[in-house]
């Protein structure tokens, strides 16, 4: 047969008699012209223009401009590009009808697709290039192209066609587009006045793209791209080649950045608190503060989720119409082809869409619509949520800031709140926003859902609508009951991690008390009460999996069994898929309904939490001090590791952000006298209970001078300095500062400084009023050391170097891995406590301030440090500087330095005034002082000196020296990075980088049994076997019916029917019990997994050797115990769940399409690779994108508790903008890092669903051109459905098992530690019951070391001690006098010599046995939260009275008689409400309570006043009159009435005798010490 453009079975074809607009051929031809006419013009210029160079380079996004009307082209042009399919499928339809091929039905419509696609993809170059010239091309195309469709229209007018027919309606709309292309093009003339104008608009890219930092360009890309997200392709295909980082991330757009979002939440805000004022009793609502912030995106996002569940409804509609059609053709094969006359070839839409080629496209392009759509929906309100977090974060840091101090202490906001509402409350609010467009679109979805049902199978679908409806409210049973047992999980895992976190924190007194398994089996007790709730939250987690696997089963069996027993029709393969698949489509909603609403309620319960916290007590505005910021936003000092600088450039907000931040603070004050710095008049202060801490308090403190307040343990002396701060509440009086001459400050309160050099006057000028505060427990932050001690100041190096030198600080530097670049973190658990006090130390020295408060610096140093630092910090470098200076001090010995005294006593002021008038007033103070005093006012031996690079760098060093070793074990997963940087052989990198870890997972499995997996594994099997028997069934029971119409035997079909119906039934409840069986063995097999690695972690943990402890981070232990744990015990059994069943289901539907037609196999080997490829390349960054997101999310969650912490050290200094700024900037760090994630997400999902969608189009194809009968078509369509829902799980869920197995990973790191050696060669039986009874110490040629691999740090030490001497050790730090201690009990490693006690060499004892005979007290004063019953004696072995006694040589028992409760009154964590000298006063007891004939004291008196220390030196020598006690000496003075004195240096020991001898020899060291000493 000829081709020819009109057809040759018509001889009138050519004819054009009657005009030539009246032929249709010709109008046809005629709409070719401007098709033509554009590809002639655009692709020289896309071919040999931009087009080349667009190709190849990747334009700078830079030039990412839109055109006006930028979206509505997109959409139009899309419109068009639909409609011409439609018009391409109507004239092939059209065709197949005629006698020979008509071309012009449909080439025209085929070259106008080309030329629609030609015309976006040239203003999508145009646009990148910026050259709007060009756009003529397109407005011409337009117009032409309206006028010859518009010219078809009016010939099809006056051919009177029918508005009926289909051809007409396409020409109409057709019409209508191009004019609208043609308006949107006048438009951009108009806007951009680029041609036709004298003077064309500039236009400047957006804020965001002139900043290179910006990589997030969702916001900013063509629309295709955005609905595809096209433009992560580079990054997603870069993370195969090297990890992605924060770089490649680059920072947030402005528009997301917390600050822009804290503004607008706040305003909101503000905006209900204004509403509420006048109503007390009504508290503002964050709710409505929320949507009036982020209302309208969550109303964009619904639209687009209506507009996906409506076309998911096109499926069921399609697979009715494909299997009916089919159906008709097998029927109607026989029939006659009607032949149509050529010139009434128009179809109307009815016999259009019966076309099953038709139907197949369409539920092609309407699977993509709605997929598109959807995604679209999930991005929209992930970037909302992540918004919303963002500004919820920097409200509730700024509420921080502002909290009442009195609020930490008493507990009633503890620092686990505070960190509980950043961690989970926020994440909550974001997730319910990610849910919440579910709320209001399921109801719709399920309510059309059942319409449609109706009309398939009348009454008989309600019957299976019910069984769904009715089962609704026990899925949100459960889901309640699931969020109950989530709660009392959490709740016993908080607690279990707070005794972990003791265990850890305690962990050397532990072993050294033998205590470990007590402490130990109360972490399992806990854990078995974690395990019972987490046993029940499984239970229920299997039981929500099973109903959404077993809902869809019942109510298809209910509807059919109804309609095979009710209809008398037999039931059609078209009802029947069609109805299934509606089922599929009905339970998703209603199974995540359950998951919303309670999400829902989560939500209200955490906006209750977080408006309570909003609404709490803030510090009172009379600290009028902190009201001039001292560092303005823009001098902020960027922090190293991050690229995101949080600032708007537009100068308003930050002005904004300022004004909302300071509440208006009384500026003037009363001027004082100038020589007074500050005047307490008749204060009263309280910690906010009421009751005052402090009371008549009236003080001066003299400008310029050393002001000391002293005073015993726990009289209120670092009070003072708070209150001064204002930190306490006032409950009357005044703190006046007095008013500074020569204080600039311009008007809106930021200090003009030349940020490049600042000179010191400028810096002076600067901080007139901020005060340098250095606190008792020493606060660092996670930074490094110069960071902490410059603290936000312009650096200047000699300051620095006079600073660090006061301290005597360099040498500890010197030591660290990179100098004063190292971080000390983990609240600087790498150092010891008197290195943490002096770096804080440094930084109140540091800032150029007026006012430096050190409240009692010299508690964790020993006598060398604090005269250098008294010397050369205090004396030298403040006084010099006329600094004001405030010390709290126990060390009496430095009051002749002092200018001015204030003694306190039990929260009063004794005596004020210089030293001299408390000797003429008060004699009998000013001589308690002077018995006190050890030592004359004299001065300091400056040969001393020499020797000060020895002190406590010992440790430092031996901490540092395994660094390497450590960080081996830390983090075996870096050693894929490593590798790369070993061998530039790529391959092996990729391969690492793509691998599933599957044998961690090997692991995982087995460590829950071999039993559950293998019955895992096999009722897995089973139960989707079932499933598809299930579906398999209803297809030839479908198909029967209508072949055997035939017959008509009566009682033959009702026999059938009976078999069929029973058969449907059995299948059907087996798959309902399977779903149950596989659910709880899944969920039980995660269980036991969970309670196996967690007890041997414990143990082997708990067991392990100290120096692991002192090498291993604190954090990175608990660690393991909490986010590791936790992923274990419910994350991994969901995960895994999920992987197994999407996997499995989209197994089966291959197998059975394949099995329905052979030939989808050869299609699905090229959607194979392609879904290989995309699974690959998504799981890489996945991982990347996974681990990015939590690395940032842990410096954020620091930054708040470290702030928490650190609370009045910032406030004090005044510098909480620049923590705010912080704050902000690791919050964008962290959304960028989560929405790059979210990112990811959508780009594998768009990407799955539209490898579904082919996979549905290929088996509609195949099926329709190959398939056996109705009912397989219908089956292969209904799996081809649900494969595209499950692809993209399989890909999410193996990237997230891939993660959470690092989780096992890391526990399983832990599990190949060597632990210590319990076992001795004695029994526990064989060693005397009250050994050792005289206490009769030999050391014979002792070598310690603290590892295999390490310098010996004692070297063949010798010693004899008799039974009851008092022996003292001295020598300066590092000499190995605590090392000496630790060999007693074994916590070294004793290689050569032996420890004699009583006659038993120690080394051969049970370490259980050796530990708990002997006594020891360390420096750090350690208790644990409980009862001071439980401290004492946490065995449980003594009765009242020996505590009670204990308590007394304490001298405890008055201030424990006085507590509620007696000893069972409650410690709180670490023993924080008892001062640092009642706590070493309780840890003296507990030694006294466990009567052993030796008690070790290693420097046990150092952070103790004199007064306290002198009644121990009492206790010892009188209620230990018969004991041996070792004392490790911090003041020499403590062992001059020792009975024997050891002197160490270096390992060694120099001098051994009483201490009358040695201080008969002038020149020995211990001489030497003693005169320093005094």
């Amino acid at each position: 047969m000829r081709l020819a453009f009109c057809g040759n079975d018509n001889a009138s074809a050519y004819n054009i008699s009657a005009g030539v607009l009246r032929n249709v051929c010709f109008v046809d031809a005629l709409n070719l012209v401007p098709h033509v006419f554009l590809l002639f013009i655009t692709f020289p210029i896309l071919f040999i223009g931009w087009g080349s160079q667009s190709s190849k380079v990747q334009i700078h996004h830079n030039t990412w401009l839109h055109f006006p009307g930028h979206n509505l082209r997109w959409i139009l042009t899309f419109t068009l590009l639909f409609v011409h399919v439609c018009e391409i499928a109507e004239g092939i339809v059209s065709d197949t009808q005629m006698k020979s091929r008509h071309l012009h039905l449909f080439l025209p419509a085929v070259m106008g697709f080309v030329a629609a696609t030609v015309s976006i993809v040239y203003y999508h170059n145009i646009e990148t290039s910026n050259f709007p010239k060009l756009l003529l091309a397109l407005f011409l195309y337009w117009i032409m192209a309206f006028v010859t469709k518009t010219i078809k229209l009016v010939r099809y007018c006056q051919d009177g066609v029918p508005f009926s027919q289909l051809r007409f309606c396409i020409t109409g709309i057709m019409v209508i587009l191009y004019g609208l292309l043609m308006a949107v093009e006048i438009n951009v003339i108009r806007v951009r006045r680029y041609v036709f104008f004298m003077n064309p608009q500039k236009v400047k890219p957006p804020e965001d793209l002139q900043d290179l930092g910006v990589r997030f360009l969702q916001p900013f890309v063509n629309l295709l791209s955005k609905a595809t997200y096209w433009w992560m392709n580079t990054l997603i295909i870069s993370a195969h080649k090297k990890p992605v980082d924060l770089k490649a991330i680059g920072k947030l757009p402005i528009a997301m950045r917390a600050l822009t979002n804290y503004v607008c939440l706040k305003e909101a805000y503000e905006e209900q608190k204004k509403k509420v004022e006048d109503h007390p009793n009504r508290s503002p609502s964050i709710w409505l503060a929320m949507y009036s912030a982020f209302g309208r995106p969550i109303l964009l996002s619904s639209t687009f989720r209506y507009l996906a569940d409506l076309l998911g409804f096109a499926g069921p509609l399609c697979i009715s119409g494909i299997v009916q059609g089919f159906q008709n053709t097998t029927n109607n094969t026989n029939a006659t082809e009607k032949v149509k006359d050529p010139s009434n070839s128009y179809l109307s839409s009815e016999e259009f869409l019966r076309n099953v080629y038709v139907l197949a496209v369409l539920l092609f392009l309407a699977l993509i619509l709605q997929r598109t759509f959807l995604q679209a929906s999930y991005y929209v309100t992930t970037e909302t949520g992540i918004n919303l977090r963002g500004a919820l974060l920097a409200m509730i840091y700024n509420k921080i800031l502002r909290l009442s101090t009195s609020n930490l202490s008493m507990g009633e906001m503890t620092l686990g709140q505070i960190n509980n509402l950043v961690a989970i409350e926020t994440n909550q609010l974001m997730w319910f926003l990610f849910l919440c467009p579910n709320l209001w679109a399921m109801p719709v979805q399920i309510i059309m859902g059942v319409i449609l049902l109706y009309n398939l199978l009348g009454v008989s679908a309600l019957v299976g609508a019910a069984v769904i409806v009715l089962l609704a409210p026990i899925q949100y049973f459960i889901a309640t009951k699931l969020a109950e047992a989530q709660k009392s999980t959490l709740d016993y895992s908080t607690e279990r991690l707070k005794k972990t976190n003791e265990i850890l924190k305690g962990i050397k007194l532990l072993k050294l008390y033998a205590w470990e398994h007590i402490f130990c089996t109360s972490v399992e007790e806990t854990r078995m009460k974690e395990l019972t709730s987490l046993k029940t939250f499984a239970l229920h987690t299997s039981l929500s999996i099973f109903m959404n696997a077993a809902i869809p089963i019942a109510a298809v069996l209910a509807t059919f069994v109804t309609y095979a027993y009710t209809n008398e029709k037999p039931l059609q393969p078209a009802q029947a898929f069609a109805s299934l698949s509606l089922f599929h489509i009905l339970v998703t909603p209603l199974f995540l309904l359950s998951t919303v609403v309670r999400f829902a309620v989560k939500a209200i319960v955490s906006v209750q939490k977080l408006n309570e916290f909003l609404l709490s007590d803030e510090i009172g505005d009379d600290s009028w001090r902190g009201g001039d910021s001292s560092v303005p936003y823009e001098s902020c000092k960027k922090h190293t590791g991050l690229h995101t600088k949080a600032i708007n450039r537009r100068q308003p907000l930050r002005y904004q952000l300022e004004s909302y931040e300071q509440p208006a603070r009384k500026q003037t004050r009363p001027v004082e006298i100038d020589d007074v710095a500050i005047k307490v008049t008749n204060g009263y202060f309280s910690w906010g209970s009421g009751l005052a801490t402090l009371s008549n308090i009236n003080i001066r403190i003299p400008t310029g001078q050393m002001t000391m307040i002293v005073g015993q343990v726990g009289c209120g002396k670092s009070s003072l300095l708070l209150a001064i701060l204002g930190e306490m509440q006032t409950l009357e009086g005044k703190v006046h500062w007095s008013k500074l001459p020569g204080r600039q400050m311009n008007t809106e309160g930021y200090f003009s400084v030349n940020e490049t050099e600042p000179s010191f006057e400028a810096s002076r000028s600067r901080n007139r009023y901020s005060v340098a505060y250095a606190a008792q427990k020493p606060w660092l932050l996670n930074a490094t050391v110069e960071e902490n001690i410059i603290f936000g100041s312009p650096f200047n190096k000699q300051r620095y170097k006079a600073v660090t030198d006061a301290c005597s600080l360099q040498p500890d530097i010197d030591l660290l891995p990179f100098g004063d670049q190292t971080e000390i973190g983990e609240r600087g658990i790498n150092l010891s406590g008197g290195q943490r006090q002096r770096i804080c130390v440094a930084r109140a020295l540091y800032q150029n301030t007026n006012i430096v408060f050190l409240d009692d610096p010299f508690s964790a140093l020993d006598i060398h440090l604090s005269d250098h630092l008294m010397q050369e910090g205090i004396l030298k470098f403040l006084q010099e500087d006329k600094r004001t200076l405030v010390l709290v001090t126990h060390k009496l010995q430095y009051l002749p330095h002092a200018d001015w005294i204030i003694a306190m006593k039990d929260g009063m002021v004794l005596r004020e005034g210089t030293l001299k008038d408390i000797q003429n007033k008060d004699v009998e103070l000013y001589e308690h002082w002077k018995t006190l005093m050890n030592r004359q006012d004299q001065e300091l031996e400056k040969d001393m000196e020499a020797d000060q690079t020895t002190l406590e760098r010992k440790t430092l060093r031996r901490a540092m020296y395994p660094r390497e070793s450590k960080s081996q074990l830390e983090d075996e997963d870096e050693e894929e990075e490593e590798e790369e940087d070993e061998d530039d052989n790529m391959s092996t990198v990729l391969r690492l980088r793509t691998k599933m870890p599957w044998k961690t997972c090997w692991r995982y499995l087995t460590s829950g049994g071999f039993f559950l997996l293998f019955l895992m594994i096999f009722s897995k099997l089973l139960k989707h076997s079932v499933i598809v028997a299930i579906d398999y069934w209803l297809a030839t029971w479908t198909s029967m019916d209508n072949t055997n119409e035939a017959r008509n035997a009566d009682e033959d079909k009702s026999t059938e029917k009976t078999y069929h119906v029973a058969v449907f039934s059995i299948l059907s409840g087996a798959g309902i019990v399977l779903c149950l069986i596989t659910s709880l063995t899944v969920e039980w097999m995660g269980l036991t997994a969970a309670k196996n690695l967690h007890h041997n972690l414990l143990n082997k943990i708990i067991l392990g050797p100290i120096r692991f402890f002192d090498m291993t981070p604190l954090g990175l232990i608990l660690n393991r115990f909490s986010a590791d744990t936790n992923i274990i015990d419910q994350h991994i059994p969901p995960t895994l769940e999920s992987l197994t069943r999407s996997t499995l289901l989209c197994l089966s539907a291959i197998g059975m399409i394949s099995y329905a037609t052979p030939w989808f196999l050869v299609a699905l080997v090229p959607l194979g690779i392609a879904f290989y490829f995309i699974q690959k390349y998504f799981r890489v960054a996945s991982k990347d994108l996974q681990e990015l997101d939590d690395s940032t999310q842990l410096p954020l969650l620091c930054h708040f508790s470290e702030t928490a912490e650190g609370l009045t050290t910032i406030r004090a200094f005044g510098h909480e903008a620049r923590f705010k700024q912080r704050m902000l900037e690791l919050t964008d760090t962290n959304n960028i890092a989560y929405l790059f994630l979210s990112a990811a997400n959508r780009w594998l999902e768009v990407r799955t669903d539209y490898l579904g969608a082919c996979i549905v189009l290929t088996a509609a194809v195949t099926s329709i051109t190959e398939g056996p009968h109705s009912g397989f078509v219908g089956l292969g369509l209904l799996y081809a459905l649900t494969i595209t829902n499950y692809l993209n799980w399989v890909v999410r869920n193996l990237a997230d098992l891939e993660v959470q197995m690092g989780a096992v990973k890391k526990v399983h790191s832990f599990l190949n530690m060597e632990s210590e050696n319990y076992e001795g060669y004695l029994d526990p039986s064989q060693v005397p019951k009250d050994w050792p009874q005289e206490g009769e110490i030999k050391i014979e040629n002792l070598c310690v070391r603290y590892e295999n691999n390490l310098k010996p740090v004692l070297k063949h030490v010798k010693a004899y001690i008799k039974p009851g001497q008092k022996v003292g050790i001295c020598g300066r730090t590092g000499s190995g006098k605590s090392s000496l201690s630790l060999a007693f009990f074994r916590m070294v490693d004793i290689f050569d010599g032996r420890i004699v006690i009583d006659g038993i060499d120690i080394s051969k004892l049970p370490l259980h046995t050796l530990r708990s005979r002997l006594s020891i007290i360390l420096q750090d004063p350690i208790l644990f939260s409980g009862s001071i019953r439980f401290n004492l004696d946490p065995e449980c072995k003594c009765t009242d009275d020996r505590l009670w006694e204990a308590l007394e040589i304490a001298q405890l028992k008055n201030m424990v008689k006085s507590l509620p409760g007696g000893l069972d009154a409650m410690v709180t964590e670490g023993g924080e409400n008892f001062s640092v000298g009642q706590r070493q006063l309780f840890c003296l007891a507990r030694a006294f309570v466990r009567k052993s004939s030796i008690l070790i004291m290693d420097e046990a008196t150092a952070s103790i006043d004199m007064a306290t220390e002198n009644i121990l030196q009492k206790v010892v020598m009188t209620a230990f009159a018969d004991r041996t006690v070792v004392t490790i000496a911090h003041r020499v003075h403590t062992i001059l009435t020792a009975d024997l004195v050891i002197v160490m240096k270096r390992g060694n020991i120099l001098e051994y005798d009483t201490p009358e001898n040695l201080l008969s020899q002038e020149d020995g060291i211990f001489a030497s010490f003693v005169r320093a000493d005094m």
